[in-house]
């Protein structure tokens, strides 16, 4: 039977993937219900990545019809660097100190729900300044991998204000392709974590589970989802939650 806690942890982890499917910001809700169990803040940050990556490829596939034509992104690139990114985020994770890490949650919840907030008038303002080539391309998802490997919360508003950088405006597309980088991100980052650390497995297996399932209903019904007021909702836990670790450190 389940208890509370497993509860909490698939409605958290159904309503993550919906989320990520449509705006990003999904691990605002799954990395405080792991911490929730009382395990570490690292196994917890570590347990959510695993948990939340295959939602990127089930969105993805419903998705699959958008992304057909683009032209706006080399692919190849942004994939490689992507999964490089991630594994050497997740590495530097690993030699992170557990104190550390917890003194680091407050302000890394604040930077991403900034980033979320104002990720997209930051691309257009640097769009107006800036060309990138394939090789600045490949930097900035090189960089956005390694905040992917390394906590990942805002990961996919990063994404998609990088997107916007590149000349992109087609949503549906571009949370198509989203999907893609992010669940590249974090599979390297899976990788590695399963090599080099331990994982809370049954907090993952139903997470995973119900996170794949809320991909999909996710991103099949994006459309249909006022696209303002998932983000609102998302800033308000990220607010939410930025000031609840500065008051009570993990």
């Amino acid at each position: 039977m389940l208890s509370s806690v497993d509860i909490l942890l698939i409605v958290s982890a159904f309503l993550a993937g919906a989320i990520n499917s449509v705006a990003g910001g999904g691990t605002f809700l799954t990395f405080p219900a792991l911490l929730a169990t009382g395990i570490s803040p690292i196994m917890a940050n570590v347990t959510s990545s695993v948990a939340v990556f295959p939602g990127s490829f089930s969105s993805a596939y419903a998705y699959r019809n958008d992304f057909k034509n683009n032209t706006e992104i080399y692919m190849p690139a942004a994939i490689l660097a992507s999964l490089i990114g991630g594994w050497l985020g997740a590495t530097v994770l690993m030699h992170t100190p557990q104190k550390t890490f917890s003194e680091l949650i407050p302000w890394l919840i604040l930077g991403a729900t900034l980033l979320f907030a104002y990720g997209k008038k930051g691309g257009e303002k640097l769009r107006n300044h800036f060309k990138l080539g394939k090789i600045g391309t490949a930097i900035l998802f090189l960089l956005i991998g390694f905040y992917g490997g390394y906590f990942g919360a805002g990961i996919g508003i990063l994404t998609l204000a990088v997107m916007g950088l590149l000349g992109m405006s087609d949503i549906n597309k571009m949370n198509g392709l989203k999907t893609i980088l992010t669940g590249v991100m974090n599979l390297a980052a899976v990788i590695n974590f399963l090599c080099n650390t331990q994982v809370y497995w049954h907090g993952m297996i139903i997470m995973t589970i119900s996170c794949i399932i809320g991909g999909y209903v996710g991103a099949a019904t994006a459309r249909k989802v006022p696209q303002k007021v998932v983000k609102a909702t998302v800033i308000l836990i990220g607010v939410a939650l930025t000031v609840y670790f500065f008051a009570f450190p993990a």
